[in-house]
C-alpha cells in the first residue's frame, strides 16, 4: 500500500512566498518615504540673495594726471545693500562690473545688524575721494563709542577724513552726514565698514552694507550718466542690476 503524501511543502512554500513579498513591500515603502521626505527638505532649502540701494559714483574731474589731485587714473566708488533671502548661509564672493571683479580688499563692509538694519533702506552717499583714491569717512577723526564696533580712535592711517594718501582699513560714514561734518559720537546712522580679505558669509536674513573701489579704467568720466550692469553674487545666486553712474 502507497503512503499518503501530503502537500505541506507546497502549504510552507506559499506562506514563505507571501511573507517575502510582504517584507520587500514594506522595505520598499519605507526607501520611497525615506527618498521623498528627502527630496521635501532640500527642496525646501534655497540659496537667495537680494541686493537694493545698488549706487555707482566717478570722479569726472580725474582725467589720469595725479598733479591734478587725483591717483594715476580714473576714481569711481560703488555702493550696495545685501540680504539673504534664502534659507541657508551664502557667501557674497563677487561683485562684477563690465566683466571686471573687484578685488576683496577693494571692499568695505559693515554686517553689524544695527547698522545695517539703521541703513539698509538709506540712500547711499559720496563722502567725495581723497588723493589715494579712496572714499573720505565724513565724521573727522573723533573717538567713538564702544558701540560701534570700531576702534575707539581713528588716525588718518586707518580713516583719512581730508586728502590724506593713506589707503585705510575702515571707512566710516554717516548716510546722514555730508562730507567732512564735525566729529560726534558713534550713532546709529553711521556704518563702520571693514575692508576685507575674502567672501562676505550671511546667514538666512543677514544682511551687509557695501562700499566697493572699482578697479582703475572700467569706469571713467565719460561714463557719467550712463548706465552700466553690476552682477553681486554669492556662488551662483544673485544676478546682474543696471545703475546710472553718477558724479562724484
Amino acid at each position: 500500500m502507497f503512503p499518503i503524501r501530503t502537500k505541506n511543502r507546497k502549504a510552507i512554500s506559499v506562506v514563505m512566498t507571501t511573507l517575502i513579498i510582504l517584507v520587500a513591500s514594506v522595505v520598499l515603502g519605507t526607501g520611497v518615504v525615506l527618498y521623498g521626505t528627502s527630496l521635501f527638505q532640500t527642496g525646501g532649502q534655497t540659496q537667495a540673495i537680494s541686493s537694493q540701494g545698488l549706487k555707482m559714483w566717478v570722479n569726472a574731474t580725474c582725467t589720469g594726471s595725479p598733479s591734478g589731485g587725483c591717483p594715476a587714473n580714473t576714481v569711481s566708488w560703488g555702493a550696495a545693500a545685501i540680504r539673504n533671502s534664502g534659507d541657508v548661509l551664502v557667501s557674497v564672493n563677487t561683485i562684477q562690473i563690465r566683466g571686471v571683479i573687484v578685488p576683496f580688499n577693494n571692499w568695505y563692509v559693515d554686517t553689524n545688524s544695527s547698522h545695517t538694519a539703521a541703513n539698509f533702506q538709506a540712500q547711499f552717499i559720496s563722502t567725495a575721494t581723497t588723493n589715494a583714491g579712496t572714499m573720505r569717512c565724513n565724521n573727522g577723526n573723533g573717538i567713538f563709542g564702544s558701540a560701534g564696533n570700531c576702534p575707539a580712535l581713528y588716525s588718518a592711517a586707518t580713516c583719512p577724513a581730508s586728502n590724506g594718501l593713506a589707503i585705510p582699513n575702515i571707512l566710516v560714514i554717516n548716510e546722514a552726514g555730508a562730507p567732512d561734518s564735525i566729529t560726534q559720537p558713534f550713532a546709529a546712522n553711521e556704518l563702520c565698514l571693514k575692508q576685507q580679505a575674502g567672501p562676505v558669509s550671511l546667514t538666512p536674513g543677514g544682511q551687509m552694507i557695501v562700499y566697493f573701489n572699482v578697479p582703475n579704467s572700467v569706469i571713467g568720466p565719460v561714463d557719467s550718466g550712463s548706465q552700466v550692469t553690476v552682477n553681486i553674487l554669492a556662488g551662483n545666486v544673485g544676478g546682474p542690476a543696471s545703475i546710472t553712474v553718477a558724479n562724484s
